[in-house]
């Protein structure tokens, strides 16, 4: 039996569960660390638009499941059009920090395309975690997602 490809990044952000969940929820938080701009808060059953101005490039993302400083569910396009879904984990440490977990999975393509979009996905995730933990840990805002490529997307 073959193992889906799925995408995983993964960090210790120095904060309380409430305000990191909070980072994901609020588009005017979220824009301090990847994209540009959001469309409204993340509530369940709602599609909102992300947009990376930088790029020229915005996104509807579906909202299946939120679960207050624990859990975020959304679908978003992925390659050949097919949604994948990405999943949010917030877990509370005794010491008043948060380990997340990000997880993309439902990629498009053959074996090779695949595993292509989980490493990618994985490098962005990383992108996005990283600029979390200096945004809300140090007030820094990195621009790592936008600096990622500097000449566009070429897509």
């Amino acid at each position: 039996m073959a193992v889906e490809p799925s995408a995983k990044a993964e960090m210790l952000i120095r904060e309380p569960v409430a305000e990191v969940f909070e980072a994901f929820m609020d588009p005017e938080i979220t824009s301090k660390f990847w994209f540009t701009g959001g469309s409204g808060r993340l509530e369940a059953g709602r599609t909102v638009t992300w947009e990376w101005s930088m790029y020229g490039f915005s996104i509807p993302v579906h909202v299946k499941a939120i679960e207050p400083n624990r859990r975020i569910v959304i679908d978003w396009p992925g390659d050949q059009d097919k949604l994948t879904q990405v999943e949010w984990l917030f877990t509370p440490r005794p010491d008043g920090t948060t380990f997340v977990s990000i997880t993309n999975s439902g990629f498009a393509g053959d074996d090779a395309q695949r595993v292509e979009q989980a490493v990618g996905s994985t490098e962005g995730f990383a992108f996005v975690l990283a600029g979390l933990k200096a945004y809300l840990e140090h007030g820094i805002q990195l621009n790592l997602v936008g600096d990622r490529f500097p000449d566009g997307l070429g897509i």
